[in-house]
């Protein structure tokens, strides 16, 4: 995506974890692989964020992104998206 023409740039930052997402309790300890972001590899396209099927990720334009490990469930569907190859899905324990 080009600078200056990106749609994520115009939207605003997701929190990090969302009300009603605490209401159905912390689903992150069902995961046995977890997401971890190589940030020096990262073009910061917001790709993870927008495929993010649990929207556990927030992302700025400035900081990258950020997993919320309290809810994300470690499908990986964020590393497999991901055209720069900066996730890994590493195991959990």
């Amino acid at each position: 995506m080009q600078s200056g023409s990106s749609l994520l740039e115009k939207l605003p930052p997701t929190p990090l974890s969302k009300p009603a997402k605490s209401a159905m309790g912390k689903t992150g300890s069902w995961r046995t692989l977890k997401p971890v972001i190589d940030l020096n590899k990262c073009t910061k396209c917001g790709l993870c964020w927008l495929y993010c099927p649990e929207a556990t990720i927030i992302f700025t334009k400035e900081e990258g992104p950020k997993i919320d490990y309290v809810y994300c469930k470690g499908c990986g569907i964020c590393a497999e998206e991901c055209p720069a190859k900066a996730i890994e899905m590493v195991r959990e324990f």
